[in-house]
């Protein structure tokens, strides 16, 4: 009989890359967007790929993963449906935390914050630039609400998709973005036996500037 699989057995060691504090810029975005690019260039799928994590009114966190879709100096946006659970959830409490994983890179960033609603004038752009299918996706589903069965959402789409035949797909008074403005981010490095590297970026009160920790791995 194979041997059962134990999870308390399983374990890499990290060690192909290292972060200083004198590579770190003031900016932790700048750090951001460079660590990005490398998840880009070695072909990490989804490299904007992210966990959305929200609490609720009552205080019950929940996480999903999300795509992000714009980067300012602002912050992170990403797109949805207001009455989704996500939404919902930031719409009673904004504090929300973000965070990617790379794993070929041995990297991860966690990003603490408020989202606030992007203005429709944005969302209304961004969702024409959609395809076509995205769209009618957005359109046809009630997100996180209950559904009878599969056949019920492919039904909405193909009655979106006929009604609005040779025309535009307006924009579902639901579906919006947001803007996660963080306060504080964290990038994390694997290094050997568990030695990582880990530095916060933490935002100072009423201003732009950031003050920069090395955290303990």
């Amino acid at each position: 009989m194979e041997p059962k699989l134990v999870l308390a057995d399983l374990r890499v060691d990290y060690g192909s890359r290292s972060l200083r504090r004198a590579d770190l810029p003031e900016d932790p975005l700048a750090l951001f967007e460079k660590w990005l690019d490398d998840a880009m260039r070695e072909g990490v799928r989804e490299p904007n790929a992210m966990t959305l994590a929200t609490v609720s009114r009552d205080g019950q966190p929940s996480a999903r993963t999300v795509l992000l879709k714009g980067l300012v100096p602002e912050g992170f946006k990403f797109f949805t449906h207001r009455t989704s659970r996500k939404g919902q959830e930031i719409g009673a409490n904004p504090k929300v935390c973000l965070v990617w994983f790379w794993r070929e890179l041995e990297r991860q960033v966690i990003a603490r914050g408020e989202a606030t609603e992007l203005p429709r004038s944005e969302v209304e752009a961004y969702f024409s630039s959609r395809p076509r299918a995205s769209q009618i996706g957005a359109a046809c589903s009630p997100q996180s609400q209950i559904i009878p069965n599969r056949e019920a959402l492919e039904k909405a789409a193909s009655d979106i998709a006929r009604e609005y035949e040779g025309r535009e797909i307006p924009l579902p008074e639901t579906w919006t973005g947001y803007l996660v403005q963080p306060n504080e981010i964290e990038f994390w490095q694997g290094r050997p036996s568990r030695m990582h590297d880990r530095f916060l970026y933490h935002r100072l009160a009423a201003s732009s500037a950031w003050l920069i920790d090395r955290l303990g791995p």
